[in-house]
This record gives C-alpha cells, sequence and structure tokens, in this order.
C-alpha cells in the first residue's frame, strides 16, 4: 500500500491529466477519471467490484464510502492524503467508558480519646451512599481482644476487607505468641497492612485505639497508605471537621513528639471524656449529613470494656 500511495501522492502533484492505466496499475481496480484542473480533482471511483461508479471526492472519500473501512479504495487515498481512515481512527481511539471508581465514601465518623487509666473509642452508625441511607446499623468497630479495639470509616467494602484480615492476624498471633495482640502490636501491624496496599489503598480512615503495657491510654491515628502516630485523640471521617476542632479547644493536649516530652494524654475525669464525645457527635449530626442516626461507644479502662449506644437524629 506504501508504494500504490508513493504513485498516488506523485499523480496528485501532477494535477488532473491522469491516464487511466497509471490509475488502474496503481489503485487495483478499474474506474474512471474526470478531467479537472483542482489538484483535488473529483474521481468516478467504483466501491468494489460488484457496485456501480459513484462520485466521491478524494478529501473526503472515508465519509462517503458506503463500506467504510472495507473499501480499499478509501483506504488507500486516506493513506496517500496523510487523512487517517476509519479503520485507523477505530484503532488508535482509545475506547470511552462510562464514569466509574472502585471506591465509594460510604461516611461515617469515628473519634477516640485516650485518657490516663481509659480509652474512649466511638462511631456513628449510619451508613450512606451519596444521598441515601443504605442501614442505619452498621458497626464500624471491630474489638480484637479486651483491650484492644480497631474502628474505621470510609468505604464499606474495604473496611470490612481490612477488619478481617486485621481478625486473622490476631489470631495467628495468639497461636504463635501464646498470648493476645496488645495495642502497640497492633498498630505496627495495621500500619505494614496498608502500606503493603499502597498502590491499590485501602479506602479506609482508621483507629487503633486501647490499653498500653503500663495501663494508658493509647489511640493510633493513620493515613489510608499506612502512615501513623500516636496522639492523644483523633477524630476520622466525614465528621471530621466538626468534631476535631471541638476536642483540640476541649482536650488541649500536647503532640507526643514534642522535645523534651511533655504529658499528652487528656486529664479530662473518665465521665467528663465521654460526656464531650457525646456532645461532639450530636453536633456534628446537625450539620453532616452522613454522620446520624446513632453513636456507638465503647470505654475501655482496668475493668474491661463497657458498651453504650446514643441516639442521634434520623434525617
Amino acid at each position: 500500500m506504501a508504494r500504490q500511495a508513493e504513485h498516488i501522492q506523485q499523480c496528485i502533484a501532477a494535477g488532473g491529466n491522469w491516464s487511466r492505466s497509471t490509475l488502474h496499475a496503481v489503485s487495483g481496480v478499474a474506474f474512471g477519471l474526470c478531467h479537472r484542473s483542482s489538484p483535488l480533482p473529483f474521481l468516478a471511483v467504483p466501491l468494489c467490484r460488484h457496485q456501480d461508479s459513484v462520485l466521491i471526492s478524494i478529501g473526503q472519500s472515508t465519509e462517503d464510502c458506503t463500506l467504510g473501512t472495507r473499501c480499499y479504495w478509501c483506504r488507500l487515498m486516506s493513506y496517500a492524503l496523510g487523512t487517517p481512515s476509519t479503520a485507523a481512527q477505530t484503532q488508535t481511539a482509545p475506547h470511552q467508558h462510562p464514569s466509574w471508581s472502585p471506591y465509594d465514601d460510604n461516611g461515617g465518623t469515628a473519634a477516640a480519646v485516650a485518657g490516663s487509666d481509659y480509652c474512649i473509642i466511638a462511631a456513628s452508625t449510619r451508613l450512606s451512599s451519596g444521598y441515601s441511607i443504605l442501614t442505619r446499623e452498621s458497626s464500624k468497630v471491630i474489638q480484637l481482644s479486651e483491650k484492644v479495639v480497631l474502628v474505621s470509616a470510609g468505604f464499606q467494602g474495604d473496611i470490612r476487607t481490612l477488619q478481617k484480615l486485621m481478625q486473622t492476624r490476631n489470631v495467628m498471633y495468639q497461636h504463635n505468641h501464646r498470648r493476645p495482640m496488645g495495642v502497640n502490636a497492633l498498630a505496627q501491624l495495621l500500619g505494614n497492612t496498608l502500606y503493603y496496599k499502597r498502590f491499590f489503598p485501602y479506602y479506609t480512615w482508621n483507629l487503633t485505639c486501647g490499653l498500653d503495657d503500663k495501663g494508658q491510654g493509647a489511640v493510633y491515628t493513620y493515613d489510608p497508605v499506612g502512615n501513623f502516630e500516636r496522639v492523644g485523640y483523633s477524630c476520622q471521617g466525614s465528621g471530621k471537621d466538626l468534631i476535631q476542632p471541638v476536642l483540640d479547644n476541649q482536650l488541649k493536649a500536647a503532640s507526643p513528639l514534642l522535645v523534651p516530652a511533655k504529658n499528652w494524654m487528656t486529664s479530662l475525669p473518665e465521665e467528663e471524656a465521654v460526656d464531650l464525645i457525646k456532645d461532639a457527635f450530636v453536633a456534628a449530626g446537625e450539620r453532616d449529613i452522613y454522620t446520624g442516626d446513632a453513636v456507638e461507644i465503647l470505654v475501655i479502662n482496668k475493668s474491661g470494656t463497657r458498651r453504650m449506644m446514643l441516639e442521634l437524629k434520623k434525617d
């Protein structure tokens, strides 16, 4: 085809006085010629050997041809003139798909506060998608041991997958080490797991909470790719922008990275911290449509784990 196209380009450069024999040799099919003085003459070109000749323009041959990409002459002329044929456009043009994402943000809010001898974890139970409420009783909290809790917000599918994986790894840890996994060990394990999936990350925002080996409250906050740090309190999810400023104002905990180290755990008594969490979620529920229905609250201390529910607005 390249050699034939070169001949056609020479014929176009020569003008409209083309001989039938020359064009017949170039194209490989019999056709007649309308002699015109234009450098782009109109040709009476047969679309195939079994159809009558039709008058088509060289520059628009692929558009006017009823056979389209199956017509040899149209493909040859398009190649010679440097205009991509329909076949080439079909092969090179990217296939368009409807807009789709493997992720969905199902909303929800989670918060945690660490005290000197307690840890409070709270999470809303509403599960949404867009402006639709899928369920009002979806727990975002999983308790892996007596003193360790994992709470997650974000995409429900990744939340369930990640929590199931952490539960499996926790059982393996207990079989291998003959003791339950501590909050520090789970924090490191979760960070490694999230970092392992960094190229296709879990669409989750997590908090690892509980009591450490000294009996003090511990809260670890994460980003979706595994970066984490220990803090005195934290909030994740759709209501973070509403609850985090309240916690900052009321708790005023110092950063654990300060040198020299300062006490970064809240000095609030346990019951006052629980009331603060309740008030923060009630306020967030008035502004965030993805936070509502109820709040599941867990209080972990040396006596064990206490669970309670706080009803929020249903609309």
